[in-house]
């Protein structure tokens, strides 16, 4: 097996990995955007994600000057980053110099930073899009088909790992919403039980007497529970 090909293994070996107990994000976008300077032989790389309300956001970049000219671009809402994804689609400029016209201020402060050439790439999975992929090339038609395509797998590995994390995290919240519900239920019953035995009556009826006594006094159900089994709160028959 060559380097590269070692080298490619590993990088989407390392993006699909995120489930690790001590996975971090920002150093994972990290990872993304060093691991397309070394493998894509681009000069840097910069990456925008969007938040919940779509709202772009600079997240990592390859050095301090990609960083710069990302913030540049959501300050002045123009540049390639920004059309691929509102567009969700691959934006292409092999030569800044012809893209003056349609992004003038951007080209203009790229080329001021020794850029003359730059790829966006959507992090899309399909209909969702979570951001772009910015690759730079001091020297014009830095990428052929063959390396966009390379970019994209990459954009797009990262991407289902970014969304599966979330959504693993999504559901331990949900787990654990569940979890504290069914702490409170057996909570709630050992109370019911309680009371029913202290006031001579049946469950139904003490979950009754329970359920009254937290709506007139503007308490929880749980926390009522809570002070019947502690015996902090004196509930009469």
């Amino acid at each position: 097996m060559t380097d590269q090909a070692a080298g490619l293994r590993e990088t989407f070996v390392q993006l699909a990995d995120t489930l690790v107990d001590d996975f971090d994000l920002i150093e994972f976008l990290d990872q993304l955007v060093f691991r397309c300077v070394e493998l894509l032989d681009v000069c840097t790389a910069g990456l925008l994600l969007a938040d919940p309300r779509g709202t772009l956001t600079m997240v990592a970049a390859s050095d301090e000057q990609t960083r710069l000219l990302e913030l540049f671009q959501l300050q002045n809402s123009e540049g390639p980053c920004l059309d691929c994804y509102r567009h969700a689609e691959p934006v292409v400029c092999p030569d800044l110099v012809r893209a003056r016209g349609r992004w003038p201020k951007f080209a203009r402060e790229a080329q001021d930073s020794g850029f003359r050439s730059v790829y966006a790439l959507p992090m899309r999975l399909r209909e969702e899009v979570i951001g772009a992929l910015n690759l730079f090339g001091t020297r014009p038609a830095l990428l052929d088909d063959d390396g966009l395509r390379l970019g994209q797998a990459l954009a797009d590995v990262a991407t289902i790992g970014i969304l599966h994390h979330r959504l693993l995290q999504r559901q331990e919240i949900v787990t654990a919403q569940l979890q504290t519900a069914l702490n409170s239920r057996v909570i709630i019953e050992q109370a019911k039980g309680v009371l029913a035995e202290r006031l001579l009556v049946s469950v139904d009826d003490a979950f009754g007497v329970l359920r009254a006594h937290a709506r007139s006094n503007n308490l929880k159900i749980l926390v009522v529970a809570n002070g019947i089994l502690d015996r902090t709160m004196d509930i009469p028959g």
